[in-house]
């Protein structure tokens, strides 16, 4: 944890994803977040994958770094001292129902400066998740080899990662704006809208729109070269090309230099461009491939990586786990931490490196609710003024 946003209070009332990953953000560069759930545990509570204690390691990953309360929200005691929370805090991100006692103008008669982020599924505030998003946006049926009649979602919910990392943005934003001028306010953001956002900075909106459609292309870099390969003993890299200095690291490393030129003058294709390796994808991969098939894949490893080619090893998440040094604490992303009802295991602190080392309190889940008692019983004057 460093101490950049040391002095920073949020509160976060919330579930499953987006607004928890937000508030996550924020915690483990150093601000005081405290998660409201309901008493007994939120609808994340024990979601999977879990440990073989039974705990959520779900939830542990995205709360780490946080104060966990609990308290009865169905019933008004419960909601004042929300409230009271909220005040305390300034600043709230939820991804509730903003309605009765979650309401903002209610919320602010308290506090007139709060900020306070909403996340919806839908900018017309309809119901929404990662996986219905995704079936809206199209991707499905370009994902991998999906068919008209068999759509493939991905499992990465990367529409709630875009939502709760602008979302963390947004209240910095806001933050910033308030220091400046001491205005509070509501924003609004929808999950819906982060993937409509995203779709429209990639270009991927105006080619539907102006055409030609695109089709999916399994595992092919779209508008460049890159592709998947087997080695000889069965295992599979991906290689890419995106510039010609990549392109020509792969092609000495291969030795299929003199082969792409001939390639290049028998279909009248210039290799040096995007648009050339793109439209002479399919044989450039069969010259490759003969080199990729002919070597064992730590043969193939350590001449791609003399040779600076863009690429990676296809491998499990237990192999990612078991194998690799850059998941491990050789990575200063990592520490090995005791987490409550789960035992020690690799936990991540946050990927920013501001030049100061990640102290173990970014990387630790507190127990679901224990903070309760000591979190109120600092704010009992509070209490008596919400």
């Amino acid at each position: 944890m460093t101490d950049i946003l040391k002095g920073l209070k949020l509160v976060e009332i919330s579930a499953f994803i987006a607004a928890p990953l937000a508030g996550l953000s924020l915690a483990q560069m150093g601000a005081e977040v405290i998660r409201i759930d309901q008493r007994g545990g939120g609808p994340d509570a024990a979601r999977w994958p879990l440990s073989p204690e039974g705990e959520s390691l779900y939830w542990q990953g995205l709360n780490k770094a946080k104060r966990s309360v609990q308290l009865d929200l169905r019933h008004e005691d419960g909601q004042r001292t929300a409230r009271a929370l909220v005040q305390d805090a300034g600043m709230l991100v939820t991804n509730r129902p903003d309605t009765g006692w979650l309401d903002y103008d209610r919320l602010r008669e308290h506090r007139p400066d709060l900020i306070m982020l909403a996340i919806r599924g839908t900018h017309d505030g309809r119901g929404a998740i990662d996986y219905t998003i995704q079936a809206r946006t199209g991707l499905p049926f370009l994902t991998g080899r999906a068919r008209a009649d068999a759509p493939v979602n991905q499992m990465l919910p990367a529409w709630d990662a875009v939502c709760g990392l602008l979302a963390a943005s947004g209240l910095l934003a806001a933050e910033r704006r308030r220091r400046e001028t001491g205005m509070g306010g509501l924003i609004e953001l929808s999950l819906e809208d982060c993937a409509l956002w995203m779709l429209g900075n990639l270009g991927m909106l105006a080619e539907a729109e102006l055409g030609p459609a695109r089709q999916p292309t399994g595992n092919d870099v779209f508008g460049a070269f890159g592709s998947d390969f087997a080695t000889r003993d069965g295992r599979r890299v991906m290689v890419a090309a995106l510039s010609n200095r990549q392109w020509h690291a792969l092609t000495e490393a291969t030795g299929t230099t003199d082969a792409m030129d001939h390639l290049a003058r028998a279909f009248d294709v210039d290799l040096t461009t995007d648009a050339g390796r793109w439209t002479a994808r399919e044989p450039i991969k069969l010259r490759l491939a003969q080199w990729f098939s002919a070597r064992d894949h730590a043969s193939v490893a350590a001449t791609l990586t003399r040779h600076r080619v863009l690429w990676g090893p296809y491998q499990t998440i237990t192999e990612l786990v078991r194998d690799d040094p850059t998941c491990s604490e050789a990575n200063p992303l990592f520490a090995r931490v005791a987490q409550p009802g789960a035992g020690a295991y690799l936990t991540p602190g946050i990927p920013l490196d501001f030049g100061t080392p990640r102290s173990p309190a970014s990387r630790q889940a507190h127990p679901q609710g224990a903070d309760t008692d000591d979190v109120l019983s600092r704010l009992r004057p509070l209490f008596a003024q919400s």
